[in-house]
C-alpha cells in the first residue's frame, strides 16, 4: 500500500471507531439545596466537546470518547469530575469553604456568584468564544462579544497603530480598570495622540495577554473606584488565567482579508497567523499547579489606500500595521498547608510593529529627490516589551482570610523610523533612525482581609485592606539625527515621526496609598445590602474619599431587582502629566509642526493652564434580571455616569490665524520654538453619560442538537456639558476644546451596538451565526464640516467539525458581506485614508481556519 493513502484510511478508521463508541449523555446540575444551576459548564475531559446547562439545569452532550469523564463547573461552586452517563444528576457544592473559591469581580464575598451580584457582570468563557470566532486578540474578541466594550484598530495614528485603545460604556480607555486574577494590571506607557478613539488617553494594553492563557473574562459594568481604586469610573475588566492541569491544548489559526481598494491584483492581504500551546502540571494532592502558555501571532499589512480624492491620493500606503507578537504567561499555586498557599503569575510580551506614516510625494519640500526620486512612505516601527509578575500568599488567620501580595509591571515602548530621511541633512541623510520612547513601571503592595459571618442575619461578609503603589515614568530622547535641524532653511528631524529631543526627556515618579472597607449583608434570603468606602492619597495631587452603596432584591424566583450608587475618581496618568513632544500633523493634507507641551512647561504656565488634578465621577445603575419561562433569561440595566474635570487633549492653538496674523497671546512663543501649533493636557470638560444594557438569552433543543441564542445591546448617550478655560485663554472655549475634539470624545463608542448570536451544536458539527449592528458615528473634519458614518450590520459565520475526539476544525468568515464604513475624501479624515477608524474597522471580509487540539491524562 502506498504511504500517501495511509493517512486518510487511518483517519477514517479513527472516525468510524469514534462513531461506534459515541453515546448521548444527559443530566441535570443542581446546587446543595436541589435548585437547578443555570449556565453551568459541562466539558468532556480531554476534548473540545462541551455544553452548558439550560434554564432547568439540564444538559445533553454527545460523547466523543468510549468512557467519557465530565468536568462540571460554575461560578461560585466547586468543580467536579464525574463519569458520564444518561440521566445523570450532579450536586455542586458552594466553593465558599475553600481558599480556592471563585470570586466574581465586583464583590469580595467568596460565595457571591454572577447571578446574585448587585452590579451587572458579564462572564465571557474564552474557550467557547475562541473555538468559534475568527478574532485572535483579546481586544477584538471583546469588541464583537460584549456590546458595552469598543475597540478599533487604528492606522495613521503613530503609537496607537501598535497598541489598540479600548473603552467601556463609551468613556475613555483610561477610565476602565483592568485586573488580572483580581490584581491591578499596569497601563501602557503610550499616550494616544491621534485616531478616533482614546485621544489624549493612556490605557491598558489587553493584547499583551494571549487568549490561550485566559480561562474567562469578567466585565463589571459599574463604577467601582470605591472598591478597586483609580480608573474604575466606567467599570472593571478582570482577566482570569487558566488553572487546568494535566491537559494539553494547542491551536493553529490563519486568516486573511479579501483585498479591496488596492492598486495591484492581490486577492488577499492582512494575513494573520497564530499558534499557541497551553499545559498545566499538577503538583501533589493539595491543588498545587503550574499552568503555562506560549503564544505567537504575526499580522501582515493591509492596504486600503486606493480611494481617490478630488485632490489626488492623500496617501499611497494606508492600512493596518504589520505586527509580530510573542508571549509567555504563567499561572501557579503552591500549597503550604491545608490553610495556606503561595501564588505566582505573570508574563512577558514582546511586540514589534511596522506602521505606515503619511506619504511624502516627490515634489514635497520635505523630500530629498536624490534619495527618493518618486517620494517616499515613512514606516514607523515599534519595539514594545511588556512584563508583569505577581507573587502572594493566602492563608487563614482564625476566621479571617488574609491575602498579601506584591505586583510589579513594566511597559516600554521604543520608536524607530525606516524608509525615511532628515531633509535638513540633504542627500547625506540616513534613511533609518532611533526616535526614542517611553517607559511606565508600577509596583503594588497590597494586604487584604475577608471574613464571612454566617450567623449574622442571613450572612455578612466583611473585607478591608490597604494598598501601596509606586509608579515611574520615563521619556527618553532619540538619536540626534532623528530630531535635529541642521539647515534652518529646511525641515529637520526624521520624517513620519520626529525623534524625542533631550528637552522632552524626563524621569518622574509618584506614590499612592489606599485603604478600603466593604461589607455585604444579606438581610433576608431575598434582600442584599452592600457598601464600600475607600481613601486614597497621591503624592502629586492629594487625597480623595469615595464610596459605593448597592442592593439586590429577589422579588420572586424569576425576578431580581438591583441598583448601585457610587462616587469615583481617576488620577491623571504620569504620562499625561509629563509627556512633551514636537511632532508633525497633517491638517487638510498639509504638514504642520505641533508642540504638545507638558503640564508644567513654560508655555502652559504662561497661558495659565492649572496643574492637572483627578477626575471625579458620580454614577448610578438600576436594573433587573429575570427568567421568563424555562429557557429564557433577561437582564436590563440603565446607567448614569457624570465625570467632572475630565482630562482631555485640547485643540491645537495656532501661532497664526487664517489671515496670517500672529496670535497676540501665544504666537510669538510658538514661532520661537519653531512650531505652528500647540496642544496641552487639561481638566477641560465635564461629561454626562446615559445608557442602557440589555442581555436576552434563550436555550432550546432543535432536532437532536442544542441552539443557544443571545441578544445583547448597549445604548449610550454621552454629552459634553461644559468646557472650562483658564488663565489668558478664558473665553476661548472653541479654541481650547472645540467641536472637532468634542466629536472625537463622543465617538469613543457608537450610540448603540447590538449583538445577535445563534450557536447551534449537533453531534460533531457546530455553527455560529452572529450579527452586530454598529450605530452611526458623527465626526467633524478640519473645517468642522460634519462627517456622518452610517450604521452598519456585520455578519459572522463559523462552521466547526470535530475530526477526532481531540481535534476540531473551524472555518468561517468575519464581516461576511464585505462591508466598509462610509467613504470620505481622504483629505478630510484624521488618518489620510477614506475613513477614520470607527465601528467595525476598515479591512472588509476576513476568512479564517483554525485547528484546535485538546488531550488530558
Amino acid at each position: 500500500m502506498k504511504t500517501k493513502h495511509l493517512l486518510p484510511i487511518v483517519c477514517l478508521a479513527t472516525t468510524s471507531a469514534w462513531g461506534q463508541a459515541a453515546t448521548t449523555l444527559t443530566g441535570q446540575i443542581k446546587d446543595a439545596a436541589g435548585r437547578p444551576v443555570i449556565g453551568a459548564t459541562v466539558i468532556e475531559k480531554g476534548t473540545n466537546n462541551g455544553t452548558a446547562t439550560d434554564a432547568n439545569g439540564r444538559f445533553t452532550l454527545r460523547a466523543r470518547t468510549a468512557t467519557p469523564q465530565l468536568i462540571v463547573s460554575s461560578l461560585g461552586y466547586t468543580t467536579q469530575e464525574v463519569a458520564g452517563s444518561s440521566d445523570l444528576t450532579v450536586m455542586l457544592a458552594e466553593s465558599s469553604t475553600s481558599l480556592d473559591a471563585v470570586q466574581v469581580v465586583g464583590s469580595r464575598s467568596q460565595n457571591r456568584s454572577v447571578t446574585d451580584s448587585p452590579s451587572p457582570v458579564d462572564i465571557i468563557d474564552i474557550r467557547s468564544v475562541t473555538a468559534k470566532t475568527g478574532q485572535l486578540d483579546v481586544n477584538q474578541l471583546l469588541q464583537f462579544v460584549a456590546p458595552s466594550f469598543n475597540s478599533n484598530r487604528q492606522t495613521g495614528s503613530d503609537g496607537a497603530d501598535h497598541v489598540d485603545p479600548a473603552s467601556l460604556r463609551g468613556l475613555g480607555p483610561d477610565q476602565t480598570l483592568v485586573l488580572v486574577n483580581g490584581k491591578r494590571q499596569h497601563q501602557s506607557s503610550l499616550v494616544n495622540l491621534f485616531g478616533s478613539r482614546g485621544r489624549g488617553n493612556t490605557g491598558t494594553d489587553l493584547n499583551v495577554i494571549p487568549a490561550a492563557a485566559i480561562e474567562r473574562i469578567e466585565i463589571l459594568r459599574d463604577g467601582a473606584a470605591a472598591q478597586y481604586g483609580s480608573d474604575a469610573i466606567a467599570g472593571v475588566i478582570n482577566i482570569v488565567l487558566k488553572t487546568s492541569v494535566n491537559e494539553l491544548t494547542a491551536s493553529a489559526n490563519y486568516g486573511a482579508y479579501t483585498a479591496k481598494y488596492r492598486r495591484d491584483d492581490q486577492d488577499f492581504d492582512g494575513g494573520n497567523f497564530n499558534a499557541n500551546v497551553n499545559y498545566g502540571v499538577g503538583l501533589g494532592e493539595k491543588g498545587s499547579f503550574i499552568n503555562a502558555t506560549l503564544d505567537f501571532n504575526q499580522r501582515q499589512h493591509t492596504q486600503r489606500a486606493n480611494v481617490p480624492s478630488p485632490n489626488g491620493l492623500a496617501r499611497r500606503e494606508y492600512g493596518d500595521p504589520k505586527v509580530s507578537n510573542a508571549s509567555l504567561y504563567l499561572n501557579s499555586k503552591f500549597a503550604l498547608s491545608d490553610k495556606a498557599h503561595v501564588y505566582v503569575f505573570g508574563g512577558l510580551n514582546k511586540r514589534k510593529g511596522d506602521a505606515y506614516a503619511w506619504t511624502r510625494f516627490a515634489d514635497d519640500d520635505r523630500n530629498v529627490p536624490a534619495i527618493y526620486p518618486n517620494g517616499f512612505d515613512p514606516i514607523i516601527t515599534s519595539d514594545i516589551v511588556d512584563a508583569s509578575a505577581v507573587a502572594g500568599v493566602r492563608t487563614k488567620l482564625g476566621e479571617w482570610e488574609l491575602d498579601v501580595s506584591n505586583n510589579f509591571g513594566s511597559n516600554r515602548f521604543e520608536y524607530g523610523l525606516r524608509n525615511t530621511l532628515n531633509a535638513s541633512l540633504g542627500a547625506g541623510s540616513p534613511t533609518a533612525f532611533n526616535a526614542g520612547g517611553f517607559q511606565l513601571q508600577q509596583d503594588v503592595v497590597s494586604l487584604g482581609l475577608t471574613r464571612n459571618y454566617k450567623t449574622v442575619l442571613q450572612g455578612l461578609n466583611v473585607a478591608a485592606g490597604v494598598e501601596g503603589r509606586r509608579e515611574w515614568y520615563r521619556l527618553f530622547a532619540g538619536e540626534e539625527k532623528s530630531y535635529r535641524n541642521y539647515n534652518p532653511t529646511s525641515t529637520g528631524g526624521s520624517q513620519g515621526f520626529p525623534g524625542f529631543q533631550p528637552s522632552d526627556a524626563i524621569k518622574a515618579q509618584r506614590d499612592n496609598l489606599g485603604a478600603y472597607v466593604d461589607a455585604e449583608l444579606s438581610l433576608t434570603r431575598q434582600w442584599l445590602l452592600a457598601g464600600a468606602v475607600r481613601f486614597e492619597n497621591y503624592s502629586d495631587f492629594g487625597s480623595t474619599v469615595n464610596y459605593k452603596a448597592s442592593t439586590r432584591y429577589n422579588v420572586t424566583e424569576f425576578l431580581t431587582l438591583r441598583g448601585t450608587f457610587s462616587t469615583g475618581f481617576r488620577a491623571p496618568s504620569l504620562a499625561q502629566v509629563n509627556f512633551n513632544s514636537t511632532f508633525t500633523n497633517f491638517i487638510n493634507g498639509d504638514p504642520v509642526e505641533v508642540l504638545l507641551a507638558r503640564n508644567n512647561s513654560a508655555v502652559t504656565q504662561k497661558l495659565g493652564i492649572p496643574k492637572l488634578k483627578q477626575e471625579t465621577s458620580t454614577s448610578a445603575n438600576v436594573g433587573f434580571t429575570s427568567r421568563l419561562g424555562s429557557a429564557l433569561s433577561l437582564t436590563v440595566d440603565g446607567y448614569y455616569i457624570k465625570v467632572n474635570d475630565r482630562v482631555v487633549l485640547t485643540s491645537a492653538f495656532s501661532a497664526r490665524d487664517d489671515n496670517n496674523m500672529l496670535d497676540p497671546i501665544i504666537g510669538a512663543d510658538l514661532e520661537a520654538l519653531g512650531v505652528g501649533r500647540a496642544q496641552f493636557f487639561a481638566n477641560a470638560t465635564d461629561t454626562r453619560s446615559l445608557g442602557l444594557d440589555v442581555v436576552l438569552n434563550h436555550a432550546a433543543t432543535v432536532g437532536t442538537g442544542r441552539l443557544s441564542s443571545t441578544l445583547a445591546a448597549n445604548f449610550n448617550d454621552l454629552r459634553i456639558e461644559q468646557v472650562r478655560t483658564s488663565g489668558v485663554l478664558a473665553g476661548r472655549e472653541d479654541d481650547f476644546f472645540g467641536p472637532r475634539e468634542q466629536a472625537f470624545v463622543k465617538a469613543s463608542a457608537p450610540p448603540s451596538k447590538i449583538n445577535l448570536t445563534f450557536d447551534y451544536q449537533v453531534g460533531r458539527w457546530g455553527t455560529l451565526l452572529r450579527f452586530v449592528r454598529f450605530d452611526k458615528v458623527k465626526l467633524l473634519d478640519y473645517d468642522n464640516a460634519p462627517m456622518d458614518y452610517a450604521a452598519r450590520i456585520t455578519t459572522d459565520l463559523t462552521v466547526s467539525y470535530a475530526l477526532t475526539p481531540h481535534l476540531q476544525l473551524a472555518v468561517g468568515s468575519s464581516n461576511l458581506f464585505n462591508l466598509y464604513p462610509t467613504l470620505f475624501d481622504p483629505q478630510r479624515t484624521e488618518t489620510g485614508g477614506a475613513w477614520d477608524p470607527v465601528q467595525m474597522g476598515a479591512n472588509g471580509r476576513y476568512l479564517f481556519a483554525k485547528l484546535q487540539f485538546r488531550v488530558s491524562k
